[in-house]
């Protein structure tokens, strides 16, 4: 009896501390969305407030005695063992960062984000700068306090995902380059798709119905969760059942809100899914930021840039653009949706020069923290990696260097996850077409359940009992193998560019 009184005291601890982290995420969707601007400050003053507070109880004495003494505890079942090992995991990191450096951190991304926002108004980078160079001292601080064998930049990556490294990121883009390069240059041979269609004038409220009814028929469930605008698409979550995303809506170019759905709403649809019952436990949290960017990549890109997706969709989506589409047949607009292009902005990126927009950032990121490069020097830095990996001038600070709403987060070691997401998200749609060799015929009709129903049955309910590379095994047979995604970016644009690229 008193190891189930023991577990039970500790999960309600860890439901209070959520509690706290979850309030204060509300208060921070709030920031992106409707809070009035006069309302910053006292706004992040709250969010200070509520972080300290949940690290506070979480890093007490109690808390460490407590799971040190569960831990000994061999009664407990699997998952209520994994729940404590993985809380200590937690605690033992936590317990390196003092709590007023959690509030000053907050404190100051609270201001940073309010000059990225100001800044990218007045489309000049200087006025993010010195906010921006205070979080990189914050964040460089925070690599030390958590500790690192090699690169200070492994620490915080490690907190987005367990697995990742400098060493290992580094030997995955070197093994992607050459194949992306050699796509990309026989592609540049041919003939390009036309999507000029997408820029044209969509009305705002039309475009936002239509990406309301697309995140229904992915199944987002609009009961346990809503959608909003934002200055950068986001989706954050305060349980299972409250699940909000956001987009933008450009009235010139339709794919900014359409991918933006789709990719938010994979982000969220993995949220919806995770096990209620564990509310504020490590079950009840996603696995890791890569396999949460396989399931916004997968139903952006595997599913939404697919022709059977759009067999469905597309002729309600000529029938509310009709002066627009109504002369563009459905083989051209999949053609053009999935044109190959050097482009300046990321999340408007095709998806094989998308990767090389993920190593830019990644490289400025490295040598942010560790100190090559200073934050003045961004502009220029960003400037010489556009033109060394894609071949483009950066006319200005808007669609360089201020476009990505994640420095202003203190989210430093992120980017990557988007790429290793990406891999990930190609592997797991390989394994589901397998499985379901009907699975074209399905989308044709307008049924994504199957794709759904699989996602539920290997991703969702296991939170974090496995890791990314355990659980990539357990739904595939195997870990991430970037061959998956080279072979099915070979075969669709093969297909599309009408040569066989080998």
């Amino acid at each position: 009896m008193k190891e189930i009184i023991d577990y039970q005291a500790y999960q309600t601890k860890m439901q209070q501390i959520a509690d706290l982290k979850y309030a204060s995420a509300l208060l921070q969707w709030d920031q992106e969305t409707y809070l009035p601007p006069k309302g910053n400050d006292f706004r992040g003053r709250q969010i200070a407030t509520l972080t300290e507070l949940s690290h506070e109880l979480f890093i007490d004495e109690k808390t460490g005695n407590q799971l040190k003494e569960l831990l000994q505890n061999d009664k407990l079942t699997d998952a209520e063992k994994r729940n404590i090992s993985l809380s200590f995991e937690d605690y033992q990191k936590a317990k390196k960062i003092p709590a007023a450096f959690v509030k000053q951190l907050s404190e100051t991304v609270n201001k940073s984000f309010h000059a990225w926002i100001k800044a990218r108004k007045l489309n000049k980078f200087s006025i993010f700068l010195p906010e921006l160079e205070q979080v990189i001292t914050l964040k460089r601080k925070e690599a030390d306090l958590i500790g690192y064998v090699t690169h200070p930049y492994d620490a915080l990556m490690n907190e987005f995902d367990k697995s990742m490294t400098v060493a290992s990121n580094d030997a995955l883009f070197e093994e992607l380059k050459p194949s992306l390069r050699n796509l990309l240059d026989q592609i540049a041979e041919l003939p390009d798709p036309d999507n000029r269609f997408l820029r044209q004038h969509f009305d705002k409220d039309t475009q936002w119905k239509y990406g309301i009814r697309l995140l229904k028929e992915m199944h987002f469930d609009f009961e346990a969760g809503r959608q909003d605008i934002s200055e950068h698409p986001f989706t954050t979550n305060f349980n299972s059942h409250d699940v909000r995303v956001t987009t933008r809506i450009d009235e010139n170019d339709f794919g900014n809100m359409t991918w933006s759905c789709l990719h938010e709403g994979g982000h969220a649809l993995y949220e919806q899914g995770l096990p209620a019952d564990q509310y504020g436990l490590p079950l009840g949290e996603y696995c890791s930021l890569s396999i949460h960017e396989s399931q916004s990549r997968l139903w952006e890109n595997n599913v939404g840039r697919s022709l059977p997706f759009w067999i469905y969709h597309y002729p309600g989506l000529q029938q509310q653009f009709p002066k627009q589409l109504g002369g563009t047949s459905v083989e051209q607009f999949y053609a053009g949706i999935n044109k190959v292009s050097p482009s300046l902005i990321r999340t408007e990126a095709d998806e094989l020069t998308y990767h090389f927009h993920i190593m830019i950032r990644y490289e400025l990121e490295k040598a942010l923290i560790e100190g090559s490069l200073k934050a003045k020097e961004i502009p220029l830095a960003w400037e010489d990696l556009y033109q060394k990996y894609l071949g483009i001038s950066v006319p200005d600070d808007i669609h360089g260097c201020l476009q990505d709403v994640h420095w202003s987060h203190g989210s430093f070691g992120y980017f990557a996850t988007y790429s290793t997401g990406s891999i990930y998200a190609a592997q797991f749609f390989e394994h589901i077409s397998r499985q379901y060799p009907f699975l074209d015929q399905e989308l044709k009709l307008g049924n994504s359940k199957t794709v759904h129903q699989w996602l539920q049955q290997h991703i969702y309910p296991f939170g974090r009992y496995y890791t990314a590379a355990e659980l990539c095994s357990r739904a595939t047979g195997e870990i991430l193998n970037s061959r998956y995604f080279i072979n099915y970016a070979s075969r669709k644009f093969s297909d599309i560019y009408q040569k066989n690229i080998n």
